[in-house]
C-alpha cells in the first residue's frame, strides 16, 4: 500500500510541474519565478504524503500475522475396501475414504514419523468404535453415521497431527449382503405362516369348542348369522344336528333323527340312497352323518366343496384327538389314487369300502 501511495505521489507531481512548466513559458514568467516553482514542487508532494501517513496509522498487529504467518500444510490418503468389524460376527464393514490430515507438530529436531500412518490409524480407530455397534443389515445408514463422525478434524492419540475423512463409503462382501437378504426372507416368510397358522388353529377351536360343541350351540350360531330368517334355521335343524354329530364323532341323539334331510330322487343309487332304503350291516359312521348334511346342503356328488368341507371337519376332528374318525373322512371324500401297473383303470371300490350294502 506504500509504494502505491508514492508512485501516485510523484506521478502528480511529474503533472504538476510539466502543466506549470507550460503555463510559465506562455506567460514569460520572470526568471526568479522557476526556482520558486522548482522548491514548491518538491516540498508540496512531500508534506503530503507525510500527513497522509500521519492519518492512517500503523499497520495492526494481527493483521501483520496473517501477512506473515506461514500456509497451513494439508495431505491426504485414499484407503479402499478395509475391513472393520460389526455387531455380528463373521459379517465385516468394507469402508472406502480419502483421508485428510495435517501435522501439529512441525519442529525440525522432531521424531522422523510416517504422516500418512498415523492419519490413517487415527481415523480407523473412530469408524470400528462406530461400526462394531452396529447390525450388517443396516449398512446404508451406518455409511450416513460414519460420513458425520469422521467429517471433523480430531488429533490422534500421539497428539502429533490431526486428521479426517471424505468421501466415505460403507458396504459389505456381496455373498454376505446375499445370505441377509435370504435371512430377511426367511423370516418375514416365518412370521406369515405363524400368523396362518394361528389363525387356523383359533377358528379350529372356535368352531370345535364353541359352535359345534352340540347341536344347541350350532343352532345359535346358525340363527345368528340369519337372524333375519328364523324360518331358514328351523328347516335346518336336521342339518345341523347331523353336522355337530359328525364334528364330535357321536350319533345323533334319537329326538333328532326325524328332522334328518331325506335324499333327493334325482341322486338315487348314491350309497346314501341305499343306506336309507336297505338294511345296514353296521352302525352309521360320521361319514355317512357328513354326506347326509352336504345333501342337505345342497352340495351334490363332484361337487369340488365337498371335498373341502370334509377338509375341515377333519381339521375340527384333530383338534378333539378324533384321528381315526378324520382319517375315515378324508378317504371316504378324497380317497388315494390307485396304482396299476398294466395301465387298465383301477377296479370301482367295493360296498364295504363305500359303506353301503347291496341291494336286497
Amino acid at each position: 500500500m506504500t509504494t502505491g501511495c508514492k508512485t501516485t505521489t510523484v506521478f502528480l507531481t511529474i503533472l504538476c510541474g510539466l502543466l506549470l512548466t507550460i503555463l510559465g513559458l506562455t506567460q514569460e514568467w520572470p526568471l526568479w519565478a522557476w526556482p520558486t516553482l522548482a522548491l514548491l514542487l518538491v516540498a508540496i508532494p512531500a508534506v503530503a504524503f507525510r500527513i497522509a501517513t500521519l492519518r492512517r496509522g500503523s499497520m495492526p498487529v494481527d493483521f501483520e500475522e496473517q501477512l506473515t504467518a506461514a500456509p497451513v500444510e494439508r495431505r491426504e490418503h485414499h484407503i479402499s475396501h478395509v475391513a472393520l468389524p460389526s455387531l455380528w460376527a463373521d459379517y465385516d464393514f468394507l469402508v472406502s475414504a480419502t483421508i485428510r490430515w495435517y501435522p501439529l507438530d512441525a519442529s525440525a529436531d522432531g521424531p522422523l514419523l510416517n504422516p500418512a500412518g498415523l492419519a490413517v490409524e487415527a481415523v480407523l480407530d473412530r469408524a470400528r468404535a462406530v461400526t462394531e455397534q452396529r447390525e450388517p443389515a443396516r449398512a446404508s445408514l451406518v455409511q450416513h453415521e460414519l460420513c458425520g463422525e469422521l467429517s471433523l478434524m480430531r488429533p490422534d492419540r500421539a497428539g502429533r497431527l490431526q486428521a479426517m475423512a471424505e468421501n466415505v463409503t460403507l458396504t459389505l462382501h456381496e455373498h454376505d449382503q446375499e445370505r441377509l437378504d435370504k435371512l430377511a426372507g426367511v423370516r418375514k416368510d416365518k412370521a406369515v405362516w405363524e400368523h396362518r397358522r394361528t389363525y387356523e388353529q383359533s377358528k379350529r377351536e372356535y368352531l370345535g369348542d364353541d359352535v359345534l360343541k352340540d347341536t344347541g350351540s350350532a343352532v345359535v350360531w346358525w340363527l345368528a348369522k340369519n337372524d333375519d330368517h328364523v324360518e331358514k334355521t328351523v328347516a335346518d335343524l336336521g342339518l345341523l344336528a347331523a353336522l355337530t354329530s359328525a364334528a364330535n364323532d357321536t350319533d345323533v341323539p334319537e329326538r333328532l333323527r326325524d328332522l334328518l334331510p331325506q335324499p333327493r330322487e334325482e341322486q338315487a343309487g348314491h350309497d346314501l340312497w341305499e343306506r336309507q332304503n336297505a338294511s345296514y350291516e353296521r352302525p352309521p359312521t360320521a361319514a355317512d352323518h357328513l354326506v347326509d348334511a352336504l345333501y342337505a346342503l345342497g352340495f351334490p356328488d363332484g361337487d369340488p366343496r365337498r371335498p373341502m368341507i370334509a377338509k375341515q371337519v377333519a381339521d375340527v376332528l384333530r383338534t378333539q384327538d378324533q384321528h381315526e374318525t378324520a382319517d375315515g373322512l378324508l378317504r371316504r371324500f378324497n380317497p388315494p389314487a390307485t396304482y396299476t401297473p398294466d395301465g387298465k383303470e383301477p377296479p370301482a371300490p367295493t360296498d364295504r369300502e363305500t359303506g353301503t350294502t347291496p341291494e336286497a
